[in-house]
């Protein structure tokens, strides 16, 4: 029998309520949202402003970050022509995402979810996803 470390409803407030500060502070309205170690969503946030196409693309970045347990940030390098995972961004129906933005979320060195945030650049999205990651790391 295993037994599991997961995220509840309060981790995944905290993790939104941090990415969603940057986002406000960095002026860009995103999708957030967490997922669980197996990557089924948790919680999600979609503030004013942040784009609808949005939606589908934040859950998916939690989802490959906490199922595959990598960042996406990561796995976009390793997914370029002729490298290693060249062309694994269609696997799973097309929900691995290789675009930054997507963070897996550890505790205990157990991964027991994800984030995933969308709107920005690769690059804002990532950053905001981190700052969610930071508030829920500071209240272990």
């Amino acid at each position: 029998m295993l037994t599991l470390k997961r995220l509840d409803e309060n981790d995944a407030q905290i993790l939104i309520d941090g990415a969603a500060a940057k986002a406000r502070e960095i002026g860009v309205p995103m999708c957030i949202a967490v997922t669980d170690e197996g990557g089924n969503l948790v919680a999600f946030r979609r503030m004013d402003g942040g784009k609808v196409t949005s939606i589908t693309i934040a859950i998916d970045k939690s989802y490959t970050a906490s199922a595959a347990k990598k960042a996406t940030h990561e796995y976009g390098e390793i997914s370029q022509p002729g490298a290693p995972a060249y062309g694994i961004a269609s696997a799973i129906g097309g929900r691995l995402m290789v675009v930054g933005g997507g963070l897996p979320v550890a505790a205990g060195g157990e991964v027991v979810g994800g984030i995933g945030v969308s709107s920005g650049t690769p690059a804002q999205d990532r950053e905001v996803a981190q700052a969610g990651l930071d508030a829920f790391l500071a209240q272990l």
